[in-house]
């Protein structure tokens, strides 16, 4: 029996034994991702049932690889050297309890950012040299999670908690989601119980009273706001983890997407051209590229790539490119990293001419930039203290929509 997924795909949320490897210019991806034949084990037909975006990506030749994702010999290899290095560079991050070193108050959203990271250039748990170290990094994030469902290790009811807990559970959550189909049965069970929990606080946290009806649907700090209830940043991490989770087999109603997505398209300014943070007080007048790649990402994800919004937002992104390295490039909150993670991902989504106008210039730009150890700087505003391990395993996951490995990235 197979399982149709929306895109009309066939899924699987076990790893098939006789699917070895698949390469991938160069890189191993185990097990493919959530986009599985259930009963057919064949690499390549399972391969193919990922998507005509994806044919050719089961070749070492670029000119097989569709135009949208074409680079040059030369520019692969940047690629390939810079995240490897930025990879073993996180390796020696690690803490004894598996979480990466960074800010209490980021926690286990930087530790799930690393896991991502390597996840998008095809390592996986269990298997291969830092196969042991991902197990760690998800035992870690699993003990952060509160009775409640809430992934964050701080205190509940203290300030920072009621700050940065969205994020962290979010963020988390969105990381088991993609982690889920790729680990052996026992850790399997552990992570469907934490995702079903977790799901449940994200449900509970949506379905909050809003004082503004155009509100709803949408997510917001862990604490009253005199001003809005909802917010594009917090949406849009509760809203991938949705689709993550879905895309895994959780049950995710289609009303509770559909109500985020209508949320995000709210934040949207015609007269801009982009997105902003909020409906209301500052956040109206707040706008930055990780608010546009934010918005565009979402759009993506619920299938509206070709919508007046996401193209016009794009024009926006390219207007404001990231090669003047770790500046922002609207206001100081606009910040680097997490600008160029958004963005990368959603002109990858986008595809065409919006990628590849914008991908050659933020590789090159981030070569440039990488430190001899294979970090990247900290970001240079007000997120500076959350180390180099945050922007590091950013910038490694702004650099990977070419291997397309991420499954809730996948086009």
């Amino acid at each position: 029996m197979t399982l149709p997924c929306e895109a009309g795909f066939t899924r699987r949320t076990m790893p098939c034994k006789e699917m070895e490897s698949l390469p991938i210019r160069g890189r191993v991806m185990k097990n493919v991702c959530f986009h599985w034949l259930r009963d057919v084990c064949c690499p390549i037909a399972a391969f193919v049932m990922i998507g005509a975006s994806s044919v050719g990506l089961v070749a070492n030749d670029t000119n097989d690889l569709p135009s949208s994702i074409a680079l040059s010999d030369g520019q692969w290899k940047q690629l390939d050297n810079a995240v490897d290095r930025g990879l073993e560079f996180l390796s020696k991050m690690q803490m004894p309890d598996g979480s990466y070193e960074s800010q209490d108050r980021a926690q286990s959203a930087v530790t799930s950012f690393c896991v991502m990271a390597y996840l998008s250039c095809g390592h996986v748990p269990g298997e291969g040299p830092y196969g042991e170290q991902l197990n760690s990094a998800i035992d870690f994030v699993l003990t952060t999670q509160q009775p409640n469902g809430l992934f964050c290790p701080l205190t509940p009811g203290t300030e920072e908690w009621k700050l940065v807990g969205s994020y962290n559970h979010a963020i988390t959550g969105l990381m088991l989601g993609e982690v889920y189909g790729m680990t052996d049965s026992s850790r399997q069970s552990d992570l469907r119980r934490a995702i079903e929990k977790a799901l449940e606080f994200t449900h509970r946290e949506q379905d909050e009273p809003k004082r503004n009806a155009d509100d709803r649907g949408g997510w917001r700090y862990l604490l009253p706001s005199s001003v809005t209830d909802s917010d594009l940043s917090v949406t849009s991490w509760h809203l991938m983890f949705y689709r993550s989770a879905r895309n895994a087999e959780f049950d995710v109603p289609k009303e509770s997407i559909d109500a985020a997505v209508s949320f995000i398209e709210r934040c949207y300014d015609s007269q801009r051209g982009t997105f902003c943070y909020g409906l209301r007080g500052r956040g109206r007048s707040f706008y930055s590229r990780s608010m546009a790649g934010a918005g565009i990402v979402s759009l993506s994800l619920a299938g509206k790539h070709d919508s007046e919004m996401a193209q016009t937002t794009s024009r926006f992104v390219l207007r404001h490119p990231f090669t003047d390295f770790n500046r922002g490039g609207l206001t100081m909150e606009d910040r680097y990293y997490y600008g160029a993670y958004y963005c990368s991902q959603a002109m990858f989504q986008l595809g065409g001419e919006h990628f590849t106008r914008f991908y050659p210039g933020l590789l090159q730009t981030l070569v440039d930039n990488q430190n001899r150890n294979g970090s990247w700087p900290p970001e240079a505003n007000q997120d500076g203290p959350l180390g180099p391990t945050y922007s590091t395993s950013l910038a490694i996951l702004a650099l990977t929509p070419p291997y397309q490995l991420l499954p809730i990235y996948q086009r």
